[in-house]
């Protein structure tokens, strides 16, 4: 009797997706996001690998908030597509703000891009691909970040109507992202090892208006430090208008809540502060810095400002420059103003030279770097629970609680003297300091 041959189901393999991040953290995570999803439809997905294979999909995250960032963002799109033509790589697809905000303008100048898709089309994306969402991935992630903290965006867009700022052309109207789905990735975060949650969102002190009717911060900060596991919980992106008091509130009930606050001023004259659109005026702005100090003594604040806005004058910058000596800010960031189209600040004529804002820039900059210096030679002989981000050649590198990933302070181990675990938290008492640097010694 002869049996019957049964044929083996042929696989097909799927290609390698290769993705590739540009811009803020709030990129990151949408890359992250992206990644657990074609994780989970079986796909094998790297992040910004320097192979490239030639039946590999690259898909590009943009950004597309500044002309220094758009202009990186075009360079990578064309980079690759140079590679799809040479035909070193498979396709082509570009994601992110950049394509939300100038996709017609793309199509018809970079033809070779398989696929355009904007910031909310993830959905889209990964049908063009050959694969499903998958509702039951919700908060599902591969990290790009050491395990040892995330990125955690608890909304996405903007209601803020400041007239220089694109984002909400590129990421809508503020859409905060129910609590209960907040604490599950929390604790799926957690029972992988993250250890430190850094909430970001474009206006963080904004979430809970649209779901809840009012601002609910507090109540997921709440939360989300109950979830087991979670050590440190950092607040980036918060709006100085209708500041929540009492988020304040819960930073000093909660010991895994750093006491830091990013807060962007961008300016303090109110002649800048009314253009701007800012919804504040200088006196409540010193106000909001003065009582959210007093409430969390020990605070460190982190501001980040604009100069060379349309109009500012040599006064406009002058009282800036005054403020920030008086203010010390613990960590600043500064910016030079970007004519962006279709914001309310494209109006304006863009009266200030580069050169102009950049010198501008460079002495806010110059100003906080003193600042910075002072404040650091105040650590030494104090000791700081310190987590390990890394091993840098003869160092271990790590952060306090003041500090947030590749913006702020680091500190400095020596690794031929003592030994840390990365990703652990270690006792550090500092022994010397510089204007952005910490050094210390391991203490038990």
């Amino acid at each position: 009797m002869r049996t019957k041959e049964i044929s083996k189901p042929i696989l097909i393999k799927k290609p390698r997706v290769n993705v590739v991040t540009l811009g803020c953290s709030k990129n990151t995570y949408d890359s992250e996001i992206l990644m657990g999803q074609l994780k989970g439809n079986l796909f094998d997905v790297v992040h910004e690998s320097d192979k490239v294979g030639k039946d590999d999909i690259i898909v590009i995250n943009t950004c597309g908030f500044i002309d220094n960032a758009k202009q990186e963002s075009i360079d990578t799109i064309l980079q690759y597509s140079e590679l799809k033509d040479q035909g070193k790589v498979g396709k082509v697809i570009v994601t992110g703000c950049l394509s939300e905000r100038y996709k017609p303008e793309l199509e018809a100048e970079i033809t070779n891009v398989d696929a355009y898709f904007g910031t909310n089309d993830l959905q889209n994306l990964l049908t063009s691909i050959g694969a499903n969402y998958k509702h039951e991935l919700i908060g599902e992630r591969l990290l790009t970040t050491p395990s040892h903290f995330a990125y955690f965006k608890i909304a996405e867009g903007c209601n803020r109507p400041c007239s220089f700022c694109a984002i909400p052309l590129m990421r809508g109207k503020h859409l905060s992202t129910p609590m209960e789905d907040l604490v599950k990735a929390a604790e799926k975060l957690a029972k992988s090892g993250t250890k430190e949650l850094i909430l970001i969102a474009q206006d963080l002190t904004y979430y809970g208006l649209d779901l809840y009717g009012k601002r609910n911060l507090d109540e997921l900060l709440r939360r989300i430090s109950d979830v087991n596991g979670i050590e440190w919980i950092r607040l980036q992106y918060a709006y100085p208008s209708g500041f929540p008091m009492e988020v304040l509130d819960v930073m000093n009930e909660r010991d895994n809540i750093c006491k830091y606050m990013d807060m962007p001023l961008q300016h303090i004259s109110d002649n800048m502060l009314r253009s701007m659109r800012r919804g504040i005026t200088k006196q409540k702005t010193i106000d909001v810095v003065n009582q959210i100090r007093d409430k969390v003594p020990g605070i460190a604040m982190r501001t980040t400002l604009i100069t060379g806005y349309p109009g500012e004058t040599e006064q406009d910058f002058e009282e800036m420059q005054r403020w920030v000596e008086d203010t010390k800010f613990d960590r600043l960031g500064c910016f030079t103003y970007s004519h962006e189209e279709k914001t309310a600040a494209h109006a304006l004529v863009d009266d200030v030279p580069e050169e102009v804002k950049q010198a501008r820039a460079d002495a806010i900059m110059e100003i906080q770097q003193e600042i910075s210096f002072e404040k650091n030679q105040e650590r030494i002989g104090n000791t700081y629970k310190v987590l390990i981000d890394k091993k840098d050649g003869d160092f271990f590198v790590g952060r306090t609680e003041y500090d947030s990933p590749e913006v702020d302070n680091e500190v400095l181990i020596d690794a031929t003297v003592d030994y840390a675990t990365v990703g652990s938290f270690v006792n550090v008492k500092i022994d010397t300091a510089e204007d952005f640097d910490l050094y210390g010694h391991i203490v038990k």
